[in-house]
């Protein structure tokens, strides 16, 4: 058995061990190195002679109880205020952008003037020197570059700090409000909508569309209200094409730039949105239904996955309710995970045949007296508009696959997302088998939330495939409350941002409990929150999940929390920045939104500001103005 230590002394002490065994096997080559590795803070303050004699004992298990290292080494702890750590990957010229550019967003005045500024500007400098003017400071903070090779340097320098990337192309049509909203209103309304836009929808079990689920022109501009999010208008299945190509060419330079890395897509990119706001509708009334049903067997209130109806009262009860037909038979092959018993997730297996159904459960509408099927019917180019979506679909995860890229499917308004999120579970199903390819992205700012992730992690474990999460605190909350107040339906977002709080660490303590259980499960925090990083790390102690599980990564914005993301790399975590890219003038509208958010969030942008003034204060007094990072 050989030792080799290698001290190395700059601001603080850092050891790099090189620990290997001769003549054994490489597993136990890699369970010494990692004994090593973890106990460099107990024995730090150790003459040399006496720290080596340590790490042998260590690696024989002769003076170390192996319970104490247990536990010790799956602590993890790391200083977010060590500023040399968190911003070595950065010259002093890209700190002093940073606090520049930060230091403009807090201005009230340039934030909400931000678009006629940027365009006065190009008019005084013209387009060359204000593509310049960008390049040296929001957009060169922000953005990686306008194509897939300028954005390699930005890509690869990340990586050599432990930083993937998940790359976005950020470009937005330049549409004005009023071409907005009459795209917005053409591909959301179906034929006889439009025929008869005048007719007065809703009720519980009408056949017609809900309030919520309709397009509505004062809101037709879905860029209103939204930070952290691109925007897609729907022109035709032309421009769909378009854009799968777009997101191939993404995917492709995600495998060819960066290893394991990540690839972001939105799905009303890709498909008409009136089928999303249909099948939307469909899915929220089926669950509701049972909701309902629920509480006719005294169900209500209880959590979603303990919601279990007894078979045979589920056949009476809808018998009374008007329905035709046996629901015992759509359960008659052993689909029931308990016998005898219906759950939530029992109910959403029969909208995969949903043609039978639609036929079987027949309703009386209380309104007409008449009886009408709960679940509309798709018109045949419905279904042709839902088959050329899952198409592409089809075809950007296959190729995900083939590049060794994980396809991040990113959240939308909440009369888009249950589709959505349906769509994705079905993707999962067939991609994510023997690993997570597919991961779905959930909103934590929706009093659903909880919900949503316990049932699709339920149906992991039933189904045999790996649970993939992106957990965010959601990026439409100002549009989708202005929209529910004023159209008259429920305020779908939680009270207040505790609220958000308790409910985004809710659903993190669920995946990670269930990675502890099964690891089979993935999940990217993606959150610039300190305290929500800090209360990973608790759990994950607690549990004994280590980073090198690469089971719970970290997600943050390119040019943002950067004192988060570089020392949690360097610690050993996955983390990823999400990378935007596009040329200057089509990414304006991303870069208003990044000032905007800045705005929003001043508490952690304050801190962020101090903590770069901070370091370039200690390169300043140290004679490190010119450092350069190593590449």
């Amino acid at each position: 058995m050989k030792c080799t230590l290698l001290l190395i002394k700059e601001y603080s002490i850092y050891i790099t061990l090189s620990y290997y065994l001769e003549g054994q096997h490489l597993a136990s080559a890699y369970f010494a190195l990692t004994k090593v590795s973890t106990i460099h803070e107990r024995f730090k303050h150790v003459a040399h002679e006496e720290y080596c004699k340590c790490l042998d004992a260590i690696c024989k298990d002769e003076s170390v109880d192996s319970r104490e290292h247990v536990s010790y080494s799956n602590k993890i702890s790391i200083d977010f205020e060590q500023t040399k750590e968190a911003y070595k990957s950065k010259d002093t010229l890209e700190l002093l952008r940073s606090l520049v550019v930060f230091k403009l967003c807090s201005y009230d005045i340039l934030v909400d003037k931000n678009k006629e500024i940027m365009n006065l500007s190009r008019k005084l400098l013209g387009q060359n020197m204000f593509e310049q003017f960008m390049k040296m400071t929001f957009y060169g903070q922000f953005v990686a570059g306008e194509d897939h090779q300028s954005i390699r340097p930005v890509v690869q320098k990340n990586q050599a700090y432990g930083v993937g990337a998940v790359l976005d192309y950020s470009v937005e049509e330049d549409l004005s409000q009023e071409e907005a909203e009459r795209k917005e209103m053409e591909s959301c309304m179906s034929a006889s909508e439009k025929e008869s836009p005048g007719e007065y929808v809703h009720h519980f079990f009408s056949d017609h569309r809900e309030k919520k689920f309709t397009a509505h022109r004062k809101f037709g501009d879905r860029r209103e209200g939204v930070t952290s999010a691109r925007t897609y208008f729907y022109a035709d299945e032309a421009k769909c094409d378009q854009h799968m190509e777009t997101f191939l060419k993404c995917i492709k330079a995600s495998g060819g730039s960066s290893e394991d890395g990540f690839s972001a897509i939105k799905m009303t990119a890709l498909g008409r949105p009136q089928f999303l706001l249909q099948f939307s509708e469909v899915l929220v009334k089926w669950r509701r239904f049972f909701s309902f049903l629920a509480a006719k067997q005294g169900k209500d209130g209880v959590e979603v996955l303990e919601q279990k109806l007894d078979l045979e009262q589920l056949q009476t009860c809808l018998a009374r309710l008007g329905a035709q037909g046996n629901i015992q038979s759509c359960f008659s092959d052993g689909r029931l995970h308990s016998s005898g018993m219906v759950d939530m997730l029992d109910w959403n297996r029969l909208i995969d045949e949903r043609t039978k159904i639609s036929d079987l459960l027949v309703v009386p509408n209380l309104q007409t007296g008449e009886l009408e099927p709960l679940l509309s019917k798709f018109t045949e180019e419905e279904e042709r508009q839902m088959k050329r979506m899952l198409q592409r679909l089809d075809v950007l995860a296959k190729h995900a696959v083939e590049n060794g890229v994980r396809l991040m499917v990113d959240a939308e308004q909440t009369y888009f997302q249950p589709a959505i999120s349906r769509l994705t579970v079905e993707m999962k199903r067939i991609f994510n088998r023997d690993k997570a390819v597919v991961f779905n992205t959930y909103q934590c700012y929706l009093k659903e939330a909880f919900d949503n992730v316990s049932m699709d992690v339920e149906l992991s474990r039933r189904e045999g495939w790996c649970f993939g999460a992106k957990l965010v605190r959601g990026a439409y909350m100002y549009q989708e409350r202005s929209r529910a107040a004023e159209i008259g339906y429920d305020d779908p977002i939680n009270p207040d941002y505790e609220s958000t709080n308790r409910m985004y660490h809710r659903c993190l303590d669920y995946v990670l409990e269930e990675i502890e259980q099964n690891k089979k499960a993935n999940v990217m925090v993606a959150s610039h929150n300190i305290d929500t990083v800090k209360h990973t790390l608790r759990r994950m102690n607690e549990m004994g999940l280590a980073p090198t599980d690469k089971k719970v990564y970290f997600g943050q914005l390119l040019g943002m929390c950067d004192q988060i993301s570089f020392p949690l790399a360097q610690a050993g975590f996955p983390v990823y920045k999400y990378v935007p890219y596009g040329p200057v003038n089509e990414v304006i509208p991303y870069l208003s939104r990044r000032a905007q958010e800045n705005r929003g969030i001043m508490k952690g942008v304050q801190m962020e500001r101090e903590l770069l003034w901070k370091e370039l204060m200690r390169r300043l007094t140290s004679g490190e103005v010119f450092y350069t990072p190593a590449v």
